[in-house]
């Protein structure tokens, strides 16, 4: 997909729903978005800030107490048990939407995935508690690691609303949207459309994984990874930020808070490449390596103009199955790319969508001599 502030510019698909089968994707097709949940989890956030019901500088324990009793997780015993202290400060929801907490992944940090392999930690694919009560890998604020933070932010609206982050997000920003083909729990109509996962062997080889489904019960409705949607409802998602945080029908945030959630949180931290802890799940990752990134609440800026023709200062995130989207604020234009393969950074799936983003700009430019 791509769109301006008024509506699409470009709906393109290919491919199977799954391989072997005959259903063809299409721009309805429904994806598990994964990652791509956490800027819909922050703009909740962000309401909340609005009506002055959050704090951002105040300790998010203030709303969800579990998670002022984590500890800091120093490295482990002779005998593989983890040594912990106690945090030197307390964690804000501010440093839940930058990634600055002290959260992690399993498959992007080796020490989480000893404590997943070790010692029983489950996976945040679980949807549980237990899997978000983990411990911090630094002192809160100190550095930026991309983990299960945005998770907690989603217990945070949930506490503050008194409501579960489903019907938060179905009122609040899905209907004065009009996303009609996004949700945590699939219905009936959304799983006739449904594109399966698929995992790519060592061998270039895809497989579909015809028995993943994000838990549709889950104990926890996970704001950074739960969602299902589709390229087309992901698209009026992202017009929301191109025009000031105008929807359809109504007003989802005032333009002042998009432009403070546009602006570079991090001071003079910046993010880093992800390793690829677990490589069936992801390889390492970078988005244009060597370009210094910062993070906003929530996505990652570039702090300087992309090769892709993308300008400094415009807003990006990912999902774990390989989908990609970048909003271009200054130009007005934005783009959504979709797969559902497995691990990310897959090769050719990043040459897709890279090669996608710069034609995109070429023809912008080519626009403008004309």
């Amino acid at each position: 997909m791509v769109t301006n502030r008024h509506g699409n510019l470009y709906v393109g698909a290919a491919g199977r729903r799954t391989l072997g089968s005959a259903d063809l994707m299409a721009p309805d097709s429904l994806c598990a978005i994964f990652s791509t949940t956490k800027a819909i989890t922050g703009t909740a956030v962000l309401q909340l800030v609005e009506q002055g019901l959050l704090d951002l500088d105040a300790p998010a324990s203030t709303y969800v107490p579990a998670i002022g009793k984590l500890q800091v997780l120093e490295g482990f015993a002779d005998d593989g048990q983890p040594r912990l202290r106690a945090p030197r400060r307390a964690i804000t929801t501010r440093m839940l939407l930058l990634h600055t907490a002290g959260f992690g992944y399993d498959f992007f940090n080796a020490h989480y995935q000893r404590l997943a392999t070790e010692h029983g930690q489950p996976s945040v694919i679980t949807a549980t508690r237990a899997a978000l009560e983990t411990p911090l890998l630094f002192d809160p604020g100190e550095r930026w690691e991309y983990g299960s933070n945005i998770d907690w932010a989603g217990l945070v609206v949930e506490s503050i609303t008194g409501r579960r982050l489903d019907e938060v997000f179905a009122e609040r920003i899905f209907a004065p949207l009009r996303m009609h083909d996004s949700a945590f729990v699939l219905t009936a109509d959304m799983r006739d459309r449904l594109a399966t996962l698929h995992q790519r062997d060592a061998t270039g080889q895809l497989a579909p994984l015809d028995d993943f489904v994000l838990p549709q019960e889950p104990e926890v409705f996970m704001g950074g990874h739960g969602l299902y949607s589709t390229a087309l409802d992901y698209a009026k998602f992202i017009r929301l930020w191109l025009n000031d945080g105008d929807g359809p029908d109504g007003r989802v945030l005032r333009p002042e808070t998009v432009r403070m959630a546009a602006a570079n949180g991090l001071g003079a931290l910046k993010i880093r490449g992800l390793p690829g802890v677990i490589p069936h799940l992801s390889n390492p990752a970078e988005f244009f390596p060597g370009m210094a990134k910062s993070w906003g609440l929530t996505f990652m800026i570039n702090d300087t103009d992309a090769p892709t023709g993308r300008p400094a200062g415009s807003l990006a995130w990912a999902g774990l199955a390989n989908l990609y989207y970048w909003i271009d604020r200054q130009n007005g234009i934005g783009g959504f790319w979709a797969t559902q393969i497995l691990p990310f950074v897959d090769p050719a799936s990043v040459k897709g969508y890279l090669d996608f983003e710069t034609a995109v700009y070429e023809a912008l430019a080519a626009r403008r001599r004309a």
